[in-house]
């Protein structure tokens, strides 16, 4: 076995997509999305004796004054039963980090939560991280079960604000047209100002929806009443997940109740594409009042997901010194922004 830079989108797509507990993290298309970016990125795997992928990782290199260091989000995909495996993943890891002048490498792998899963983080010489890196407490609704099925578990007030924006006439539409990643990144700055959060910049969104858009990754869906926006999904699909990527409303969708009509539609989607996951993306905990999601997170509940945590970041440390600041700035962030 030997650890190589991986320059075939197919061969690295295939791998992912075998992968039923992989997402769009770890895709072919979101590192592209960072390459035009002007970010530095990697691709790298294991491969066997017949050049067939076993193992594989994905990180963009984040550069700052406090300390360059690599983001590991959703990965590295790989059999984490196959200790040597995993073992020697890390070691390359931690290469080529040293070989990018990172300060320290921050892992957040697809690995569910457990007492096993931090020891093994432990045992690789990784310390939990300051801050999160991407989502690590998800609601994720299981696609096997039909339209009926997944309303039946959910809430009562979810039911009714669906009865009510089926009665509304409002019209749903999917698309990977410009014009709609515009009206979103518009939506997207008044819903900011509204919930008061900052918003992504439209250079941001649009290069994200044109790295999945040319693969058929992403939809755009769209709720209109009478003409006007309500409120619009940013949807991608890639293997056995759908994630809801980012959403937005006006103070007319939230109204008309919307948003429970737009994930309806991207569920029956996703079904058709032969998803088996709708990941809801970010929760926080019943007991998090305080926290600035709180209120997005009981709206997800109200679908009768499931709570699925992952193991959460980790950092692998090269440069004490630098990885110190970092740790300082981060610990006072988090609590200023209230996550």
């Amino acid at each position: 076995m030997k650890i190589v830079d991986i320059t075939e989108q197919q061969k690295w797509d295939d791998f992912i997509t075998s992968h039923s507990e992989a997402n769009f993290l770890q895709s072919w298309d979101f590192y592209e999305f960072h390459k035009n970016r002007g970010k530095k990125i990697v691709r790298r795997a294991a491969v066997d004796d017949k050049d067939k992928i076993v193992a594989a990782y994905a990180g963009v290199v984040e550069t700052a004054k406090r300390g360059t260091h690599m983001a590991i989000a959703g990965g590295p995909i790989m059999d984490w039963q196959n200790k040597k495996l995993v073992r020697e993943i890390f070691a390359d890891i931690r290469k080529v980090g040293k070989d990018t002048g990172c300060a320290f490498v921050r892992v957040r792998p697809q690995l569910p939560l457990s007492d096993k899963s931090l020891k093994l983080m432990q045992e690789l010489g990784l310390k939990k991280a300051p801050m999160y890196l991407s989502v690590e407490y998800a609601g994720i609704l299981d696609l096997n079960k039909s339209r009926e099925e997944i309303l039946a578990g959910a809430s009562q007030g979810f039911r009714r604000k669906l009865r009510k924006a089926e009665k509304n006439e409002i019209e749903i539409t999917a698309d990977t047209e410009q014009k709609s990643i515009k009206e979103f990144c518009e939506l997207e700055k008044k819903h900011a100002e509204r919930q008061r959060y900052v918003a992504f910049s439209s250079s941001f969104l649009t290069k994200q929806f044109d790295a999945f858009a040319k693969n058929n990754e992403v939809l755009i869906y769209t709720a209109r009443k009478d003409g006007e926006i309500l409120a619009q999904n940013f949807m991608i699909f890639y293997g056995a997940e759908a994630s809801y990527h980012y959403g937005v409303s006006s103070q007319l969708g939230t109204k008309y109740s919307a948003a429970p009509l737009l994930h309806m539609a991207a569920m029956d989607e996703a079904r058709r594409r032969g998803c088996i996951r709708y990941n809801l993306w970010g929760i926080v905990g019943l007991d998090e009042k305080t926290h600035r999601f709180y209120g997005v997170s009981e709206f997800k509940r109200s679908f009768g997901c499931e709570e699925l945590k992952y193991t959460p970041a980790h950092d692998m440390i090269l440069n004490p010194v630098k990885y110190q600041l970092t740790k300082l700035v981060e610990t006072a962030r988090k609590k200023i922004r209230h996550i």
